[in-house]
């Protein structure tokens, strides 16, 4: 079964889960150097993290924006728990809890190799390509 947990608490045992799955995912599997993963944002955020059978399986996390959007980052799902649709369900879960909030749009900078995914959830391609952690990306936006 599984269940997702927020906070925006950096001392919570939900950002501490957090951040293990991004440094499995981005410092180990992609190499990311860690002070570029773990940023001066982290106690601006909220932290969600999906847990499957009580086991930390997915997160992500966003920043509200200066013209009431939300930012999403960092959005990462452990190898053994890829192909399940959890990345889905967990943005799906935090677009609810978005619009319950009266957020007005999402974005997120989107690797580039994840582009397909982030359509099928509703995101359009904004913005030219950059390079960040030296990953291509482009920018991602949908409308709540």
């Amino acid at each position: 079964m599984d269940k997702i947990k927020y906070s925006d608490d950096i001392n919570s045992d939900i950002y501490k889960d957090s951040l293990n799955i991004r440094e499995t995912v981005f410092v180990k599997e992609q190499h990311v150097d860690k002070n570029i993963e773990i940023d001066n944002d982290e106690a601006k955020c909220t932290y969600f993290t999906l847990y499957s059978n009580d086991k930390p399986a997915a997160t992500a996390r966003f920043q509200v924006t200066d013209d009431n959007g939300i930012h999403i980052q960092r959005v990462a799902v452990l190898k053994e728990f890829r192909h399940q649709r959890l990345g889905s369900k967990l943005l799906d879960f935090i677009f609810k809890f978005a619009k319950e909030k009266h957020f007005d749009y999402v974005i997120l900078g989107a690797q580039d190799h994840a582009q397909k995914f982030y359509q099928q959830l509703g995101f359009k391609v904004v913005g030219d390509q950059y390079r960040e952690a030296g990953i291509l990306h482009h920018d991602m936006k949908m409308s709540l």
